[in-house]
């Protein structure tokens, strides 16, 4: 496993958002292994992963075998590619690997090297046809419109939100991101689009009807809110989900009109009480994760993320508890104007900054004026021993940091 990671690795960085012409080329060299199952096909700034986590209790829960690719990972990159949950095992991510490398060598007579993310995004559909999945839920890396997973055709194309993120990348306007994530949007099939800004809403609207997409969008089609869904396919009442945050019934929404969706086109039934479970035993690592009773770990890597996280954390003083905050964060981030927007809405919250073991992130120097943690490890094991009944531990920032800091929390010794 450590020379696949090793030539893995190598690849971070090379050939980054240089058209779909390589990548479309690859699958092709391999069959085409994402024609042979339906695909959801999953962008937005934020709530992509909890989306997709509602979705696959949904369908497992119906007897489905669902294939899910997502990123980044939390624990190991086998996290990335699972089936019902499961990640990749080592002998299936070595074999699938050194069958990518083979057909790399044909590839190569006529394009360049694969990059890190369109490797593994291969090694992912070349899985999923193999181990004959009833459908795939698969997330956007960066985008939609130019991103590696984009040689595919979404039966159903979902976008969770769209904020300003990636804008070196995307665009500096709501309408230039707009534009590349509904980029996913495939000829006459469907969309399903949360409650978007007006001005990233008529973009999404034009694309679909150029494309002849038929387009559900929340709150006009289908809405959840105390615990209701109501939607032209279903009403159902008092729903009770497994990832806190109130702003979880938008993603919830999305889930689940995206399932109801595909098993109606399928004429196959669904079970209220199944649904009912299923949104409540949802969980997703590193989204609002009580890993411990006093301890929250929630991947909050740009503004609108932690706009929702202040949410809750405003929620959580109300019922009378002391939250305190460690942030850890990337450089090539926002991370100023989160920690500003931090201190602007939590002003008698205690907030701590850190670094941590991820190349590019956050250094002694550029967290002057702040509250520094030199060992997010020592502070944790301190807060933790003497934390009392209310009080509360929010680790925030870079999704590359809350994996750190949950694997630190899942095995300390593996740091000693």
């Amino acid at each position: 496993m450590f020379e696949v990671e090793k030539w893995l690795h190598s690849r971070i960085g090379l050939n980054f958002r240089s058209g779909l012409g390589r990548m479309q080329r690859a699958v092709d060299l391999l069959g085409n292994p994402e024609q042979a199952y339906p695909i959801i096909h999953v962008t937005g700034t934020n709530g992509k992963g909890s989306t997709i986590a509602f979705m696959r209790e949904l369908f497992l829960s119906h007897g489905k075998k669902v294939g899910t690719f997502t990123s980044p990972h939390i624990v190991s990159i086998h996290d990335r590619i699972c089936i019902n949950g499961q990640p990749i095992s080592d002998a299936d991510f070595i074999r699938l690997a050194n069958q990518v490398k083979e057909m790399e060598q044909r590839l190569l007579e006529t394009h360049d090297q694969l990059s890190f993310f369109e490797l593994l995004t291969v090694i992912a559909l070349l899985y999923f046809k193999e181990q004959g999945v009833d459908l795939v839920l698969l997330e956007v890396g960066i985008g939609g419109l130019l991103d590696t997973t984009n040689v595919v055709t979404g039966e159903i194309a979902v976008i969770t939100s769209i904020g300003l993120d990636h804008q070196e990348t995307l665009g500096n306007s709501l309408e230039e991101i707009a534009e590349q994530k509904a980029g996913i949007f495939k000829p006459e099939r469907a969309a399903v689009i949360a409650n978007l800004a007006p001005e990233a809403q008529f973009v999404c609207q034009k694309i679909a009807e150029d494309l002849d997409v038929t387009l559900y969008q929340a709150d006009r089609d289908f809405s959840f809110k105390s615990g209701d869904f109501s939607s032209s396919l279903a009403d159902l009442t008092q729903l009770k989900l497994g990832l806190e945050g109130s702003y979880q019934e938008e993603n919830a929404a999305l889930a689940l009109q995206a399932f109801l969706l595909f098993m109606t086109a399928r004429g196959e039934k669904v079970n209220e009480e199944v649904v009912r479970c299923a949104l409540k035993t949802t969980n997703w690592a590193g989204r609002l994760e009580a890993v411990t009773e006093h301890i929250y770990l929630d991947g909050a890597h740009n503004l609108p993320a932690l706009e929702r996280l202040v949410e809750f954390i405003q929620e959580k003083i109300q019922q009378g508890y002391q939250p305190q905050i460690l942030f850890g964060a990337l450089k090539r981030k926002d991370y100023s104007g989160m920690l500003g927007y931090l201190t602007d809405h939590l002003p008698d919250t205690a907030l701590y900054v850190t670094s941590f073991d991820y190349q590019g992130s956050l250094e002694e120097q550029d967290l002057s004026g702040y509250h520094r943690v030199a060992s997010y490890r020592d502070f944790i094991d301190n807060f933790d021993s003497s934390a009392g009944e209310k009080d509360l531990l929010f680790v925030t920032g870079s999704l590359y940091f809350i994996s750190e800091v949950r694997a630190y929390l899942m095995n300390p010794k593996s740091f000693d």
